[in-house]
């Protein structure tokens, strides 16, 4: 067990060697005798998203090559987690220089190591494009992915190797855990957290310290702290890449909470299908427990905590808390009736804190830093900072921490680098499938929780999905829907019977048979859904509904009146035509036909058969003369 002057003497040995990364490059190679003999820190993204695309491969081989020229006393080879520009991996940052190579490929690296690690000349062609359009190269922060943003929860990803503790612990890790053990007692850590103004970041935005007060105010002979890291929301992140990048600090917090609401045993209940996540929790939690930080006497305070991991099938109601509750306890994971509340009666009917990932990876900072530092950012009711999953139309595809208050406009335009091939922004989904769409008249609203619920949305967890005047707003609702339809454990009628009910009636709307009556019927299901529903699935399932008809009705009505999908998209309301003026004749639409459905002969204009045409596109994407059209 290592004791707090231990800890501190590793903190000074390791915070150089990590603050040689982005901030005191000048370190570097101070000498063979220095504690920093090497010349360049590489860092290789091992998250998702840059495994995906090969990092790995990337890494193995950049090792290797390092090895065959000899220069594995100079070069220092880190594995890191996400960086954030997912759209751009593999990535690759060398330090001192901050060369953002992005995109590179296994052939690349030969190049990367002769040209750049030995000879000293920057491989230009292979950074990321913003990077050089100055003669100096352009620090990745200064870009304008990353220049607007501010990170906390996100602060070591990218920078440490998560599978490192005493990284972690350069960077001040574990310091939080040690100041609350002994200079705190567990009342001062609940009113740090009020007096900060941190809200859940799982979707709901409860104060935490409110939240930690409660169950600290009931006696058991044992109580829980749980973390939720099943992230279920189409096209969030989040939670994975912090667990991915910097799963020290989430144990730190967890450990936190254990000694503010008097607990001694946390779970991470994480989805079974974030492998790397688990993978480097498994190795954070061995390695907590070797240093002293998890298990009995923690820094010889008398205070005992342990977290063990739980994993998911990939419930999305687990994210429900007495569902992801009920889930550890060994059961079919359903919600339960509320009240008694998890602070009263949670897992295994002890009182029990629920948070998720990103709500704890703040925690350790406001601990260190005070809650003055964190209410001094976002807004008066939504303070801090909140990490959003930028996806969809949109050029910048990755993760982004942003001061609350923030706008949609700053993210989509100047962060997410606008939306792609000249399309314009429509709208953009928050808060996944509980969540709504937020219309280009509302893009200058800051962004913060009341906020968004006022304009018909919500944060949810984080999730954020850019879409473009190509996306159709009902076959938009009816995709959150059928996943919603999926993922409904079924245990109340409301939500099992409801959401089908509604997505039946957006099917009849998408396939041409909708009546105009049929919007009243979406908008009494959805009231009776809100209302009525047992967890918060059921109640939010019907926002992607309403806010598309709040904002986008008239394509509900060109759906219902004309018979028309205005986008394009939904298929049964499609029809391929031929414009004769731009027909050759050149029959190539005809011979990739499926369906027989073209005639026409050589160099005459062609024709096609509405009543045969199976809508797949076929020739329209064969058509070398842009004659082919769909309305």
């Amino acid at each position: 067990m290592k004791s707090l002057e231990e800890l501190q003497v590793i903190r000074e040995k390791m915070h150089d060697r990590v603050a040689i990364r982005r901030e005191n490059p000048e370190l570097l190679h101070q000498g063979e005798d220095s504690e920093f003999p090497y010349r360049l820190h590489v860092l290789v993204c091992g998250g998702t998203g840059c495994t995906s695309s090969g990092s790995q491969e990337i890494r193995e081989t950049l090792e290797k090559e390092i090895k065959a020229q000899g220069l594995e006393t100079q070069v220092c080879v880190i594995k890191t987690g996400c960086f954030g520009l997912c759209a751009l991996g593999p990535i690759m940052i060398v330090y001192p220089e901050g060369a953002f190579y992005s995109m590179i490929k296994v052939e690349d690296i030969p190049e990367i190591v002769s040209e750049h690690f030995v000879k000293g000349n920057v491989v230009r062609r292979l950074l990321y494009d913003e990077t050089t359009k100055t003669e100096k190269i352009l620090p990745m922060d200064e870009t304008n992915f990353y220049k607007k943003q501010h990170r906390i929860a996100l602060r070591n990803c990218g920078v440490i190797n998560p599978e490192n503790i005493e990284e972690y612990i350069g960077t001040g890790g574990y310091q939080a855990l040690g100041k609350a053990l002994t200079d705190m007692k567990p009342e001062d850590v609940i009113q740090t957290l009020l007096d900060s103004g941190l809200r859940g970041r799982g979707g709901a935005g409860f104060p935490t310290g409110l939240k930690w007060k409660f169950a600290a105010g009931n006696d058991a002979d044992q109580k829980y702290v749980c973390c939720n890291a099943d992230e279920g929301d189409p096209g969030a992140f989040m939670d994975r890449s912090v667990l991915e990048g910097d799963p020290h600090v989430v144990l730190e917090a967890m450990a936190i909470a254990g000694f503010a609401i008097g607990a001694t045993q946390g779970y991470i209940y994480v989805r079974a299908e974030y492998p790397i996540a688990v993978e480097r929790l498994e190795i954070a939690i061995s390695q907590a427990r070797e240093y002293g930080m998890l298990g009995k006497d923690i820094f010889g305070t008398g205070f005992d905590f342990d977290i063990d991991l739980r994993l998911g099938a990939g419930a999305f109601v687990c994210g429900e808390e007495t569902a992801l509750m009920t889930s550890i306890e060994g059961n079919r994971g359903e919600p339960r009736p509320r009240p008694p509340f998890p602070a009263v009666k949670g897992l295994f009917q002890k009182p029990t804190i629920l948070n998720n990932v990103e709500t704890y990876a703040n925690i350790p900072q406001i601990i260190v830093n005070g809650p003055e530092w964190f209410a001094a950012m976002g807004t008066e009711k939504s303070k801090g900072t909140k990490v959003f999953a930028l996806g969809g139309k949109i050029n910048n595809t990755g993760l982004v921490e942003i001061p609350m208050g923030t706008t949609l406009r700053e993210i989509v335009e100047e962060i997410g680098g606008g939306i792609p091939n000249g399309k314009k922004f429509k709208a953009a989904q928050t808060g996944g499938p509980s969540g709504g769409c937020i219309p280009a008249s509302q893009m200058d609203v800051p962004i913060d929780y009341d906020n968004l619920i006022a304009i018909g949305s919500m944060m949810g967890s984080g999730g954020l999905i850019v879409m473009d005047e190509d996306n159709c707003m009902v076959d938009i609702a009816k995709f959150f829907l059928e996943f919603t339809v999926d993922e409904s454990c079924g245990k109340c009628s409301p939500c099992r019977i409801g959401t089908r009910r509604m997505l039946e009636i957006l099917e009849k709307i998408t396939h041409g048979q909708g009546e105009m009556e049929d919007l009243e019927k979406l908008e009494e299901l959805a009231e009776h859904l809100k209302h009525n529903s047992l967890c918060a699935l059921g109640q939010t399932a019907p926002n992607p509904v309403i806010s598309t008809m709040k904002y986008f009705r008239d394509e509900y009505i060109a759906h219902i009146v004309d018979k028309k999908c205005p986008a394009g998209v939904c298929k049964a309301l499609l029809q391929y035509k031929i414009d004769a003026d731009k027909c050759k004749g050149c029959t190539l639409c005809a011979r990739n036909c499926p369906a027989d459905a073209i005639t026409g002969t050589v160099k005459e204009p062609h024709v096609i058969d509405s009543a045969k045409c199976i809508k797949c596109g076929a020739c329209m994407e064969k058509c070398r003369f842009g004659a082919i059209y769909k309305e």
